[in-house]
């Protein structure tokens, strides 16, 4: 009892001289910070579990490939920067069908030729789907390349066969192209032998064509209006092949309203919609529906006979989207081809000058080039088609989505699987290409050294996803003959095109990463 008083009266005496310090109550700030964090953890903790237990379950039976992390998957496995290397290797690993997990996107990946081609032709109904590609989200379900909406398939079938009716693959076309190739040569010569950029000026002959047939008009070669939709598809090509980019493709969820490239890609997407959609606008106002005048013109016309339909196919936003496809695609895939040709001959000047002789042989130097010489010019038909082989423009082709659940090769795909076909694999085989990595038109040529065709050249893509890329290839294939048949017209000059040793073929597009629908 004594002891406890003591204890009292020296706490009553030390409080009455000093503070004794004691915990303080928490104020509603400090309650509310850690509520949000515990909120934030036990969040990331579900979110992985979920992510965990969703590639487990997604997982069972797929094609092999590399264990996914959670949340992230197999990026750590793919190297944005070369897609196409990195799927190479996992492709030695795993075999040539393969499973990606790209954060929540399940990917199954055809590598090599007879696996492309079981999936793309075998299976061409099942895999027909158009993934989501969400850097083209102006362009979802409509149009041609980026539909996967039950219209596609009238789309496709009616823009090809108008583009047939307006000189695609026959003569009308021809001349067109060789007119084109006349001004061109003109402003080529205007240079006068003295260093050019040829970016843009190459870039405008198949953008007239192609603005030929869908608008009815050509721009003149100094036009800014040209000038600005090269910069634009040129633009967009290189953005498509960043990392920042193909990361925004397979995580749009997480990265849109981020800053970045995507920004600057997806601002661009819409500039070059709205372009198409003035024009249309602009034919509405003189459209003639007996007598259409151009490809804009056909698909106006539909839009008015679906005028009372409950659900039109055909509206002014969808024909934008349409005319908008055809334009990048005929466009974009021609002049990045015929520029990476002209730094491929000026890497090998031997290569050249064999052209240049076949060409003087066949054609002479005043003679207009036409399609019908390419049967006596064998060497110039194998220099074509190894310069699409050899820069690989698109070497993952556009990703394909399943439309149902299919067992493919004793694995089973579940429907929305997005499929990607490694059109690289095929264009550079070493069985069927020797030495894939040199550029040799000999890959082309047989013993006799006649033109032989490869069944591996697929530089676009293959199956009823092909007819989609294959407007592009139809309004790419001829031009990319004339245009190299002109060299005759520049190489008689004081400066020939000088031998570039050093020079470096880097390859533009690496490849689309999409995102699985939900």
């Amino acid at each position: 009892m004594k002891l406890a008083g003591c204890l009292r009266d020296w706490c009553s005496v030390g409080s009455r001289n000093e503070v004794i310090p004691t915990s303080q109550p928490r104020t509603p700030d400090a309650m509310a910070a850690l509520g949000i964090t515990v909120a934030l953890l036990v969040w990331m903790v579900s979110l992985l579990v979920i992510s965990f237990w969703r590639q487990i379950l997604s997982s069972w039976n797929l094609p092999p490939g590399p264990f996914p992390l959670p949340i992230v998957g197999n990026f750590f496995s793919v190297d944005l920067k070369d897609v196409p290397k990195s799927l190479n290797k996992l492709a030695e690993r795993f075999g040539p069908v393969f499973t990606l997990h790209l954060g929540f996107n399940r990917i199954v990946v055809l590598h090599g030729y007879k696996a492309v081609k079981e999936g793309l032709l075998k299976y061409k109904n099942e895999f027909s789907g158009r993934a989501d590609i969400p850097a083209f989200k102006e362009h979802e379900n409509k149009g041609v390349i980026f539909n996967n909406s039950h219209t596609w398939r009238d789309v496709r079938r009616f823009s090809l066969s108008i583009l047939r009716d307006h000189g695609m693959g026959k003569q009308g076309n021809e001349e067109r192209i060789q007119r084109e190739a006349r001004f061109l040569v003109e402003e080529l010569r205007k240079t006068q032998g003295q260093p050019f950029d040829p970016t843009f000026l190459i870039g405008c002959a198949p953008c007239n064509v192609i603005a030929d047939i869908l608008f009815n008009r050509r721009f003149d070669y100094n036009d800014r209006t040209v000038h600005r939709l090269m910069r634009l598809f040129n633009e967009d090509f290189h953005l498509l092949s960043t990392a920042w980019v193909q990361l925004y493709n397979s995580s749009s969820g997480y990265l849109r309203f981020l800053p970045g490239s995507h920004r600057k890609l997806l601002k661009n997407v819409s500039e070059i919609k709205q372009y198409t959609l003035e024009k249309a606008k602009e034919h509405l106002q003189s459209l003639d529906l007996n007598c259409p005048r151009d490809v804009t013109d056909c698909l106006l016309v539909e839009m008015e006979k679906e005028k009372h339909s409950k659900e039109p196919v055909y509206t002014l936003e969808s024909i934008a989207v349409t005319l908008a496809d055809m334009f990048f695609a005929g466009t974009e895939t021609t002049s990045t081809t015929l520029r990476y040709g002209l730094l491929i001959l000026m890497k090998y000047p031997e290569i050249e000058e064999k052209l240049h002789e076949e060409i003087d042989r066949v054609i002479g130097p005043s003679r207009v080039p036409a399609v019908k010489d390419r049967l006596e010019m064998p060497y110039m038909d194998a220099v074509v088609h190894e310069i699409q082989r050899f820069i690989n423009l698109v070497p993952s082709s556009l990703p394909h989505e399943v439309m149902r659940d299919i067992m493919f090769r004793g694995y089973r795909i579940p429907k929305g699987t997005v499929v990607i076909p490694a059109l690289d694999s095929l264009l550079y085989d070493s069985q069927e290409f020797p030495e894939p990595d040199k550029f040799k038109p000999e890959h082309f040529l047989n013993e006799n050294g006649k033109f032989k065709y490869s069944d591996y050249f697929k530089p676009f893509s293959a199956g009823k996803q092909g007819p989609r890329v294959m407007l592009s290839w139809v309004t790419s294939s001829t031009p990319h003959f004339h245009s190299l048949s002109v060299l005759p017209s520049l190489q008689h000059g004081p400066h020939p095109v000088l031998p570039c040793p050093g020079l470096y073929v880097e390859h533009d597009l690496s490849m689309f990463l999409p995102v699985q629908r939900s």
